[in-house]
């Protein structure tokens, strides 16, 4: 169960990746009530008589999200909002953290957010028997033991990296 409830947590600070990573408007100004399609104004009709007075992200990011949400299929729909009831019953402190974690998880590069990204995937394509082994053992270390685990796979991220970028070089 609580590796079933991690699993949701990481889920969803991607998905909260997600709804916040791309503005579906490309213009400066971030759409009105009345520049949304009818789906998208379906989708938020709650927001029908606050969505103008919502600051710009706010609406660039409603907006963005009924989009995705109009193209789901009912079993990612229902995923969805399981994410969002974990998301809810999280406590504040909790939700303060991710948020942290999102923040400087933006303030990556795009090579070492692609590089969390597939070990993330590398990770969850590993059986279930030998996540749980991982992650027991992780929790079994010390922070100074987590921190030098940490600090090792980000020097082989980099010198792996470097070896790419020096086959890439036109000789």
């Amino acid at each position: 169960m609580r590796a079933e409830r991690i699993f949701a947590k990481i889920a969803l600070v991607v998905m909260f990746g997600l709804l916040l990573g791309a503005p579906v408007f490309a213009q400066d100004e971030a759409p009105g009530w009345n520049d949304l399609s009818d789906t998208q104004r379906q989708v938020l009709q709650q927001f029908a008589n606050d969505f103008d007075s919502f600051d710009a992200e706010r609406r660039e990011r409603l907006a963005a999200g009924a989009e995705r949400w109009s193209g789901m299929s009912r079993e990612q729909r229902a995923a969805a909002r399981d994410r969002f009831q974990s998301w809810r019953e999280l406590p504040d402190s909790q939700k303060d953290r991710i948020r942290e974690r999102y923040r400087e998880f933006r303030s990556l590069s795009p090579d070492e957010r692609a590089r969390i990204r597939d070990n993330f995937d590398r990770f969850n394509r590993l059986p279930a028997d030998r996540r749980q082994q991982l992650r027991d053992r992780f929790r079994q270390m010390t922070p100074e033991q987590r921190q030098r685990v940490r600090d090792r796979m980000r020097d082989r991220a980099r010198t792996q990296q470097r070896k790419r970028q020096n086959t890439d070089r036109p000789r």
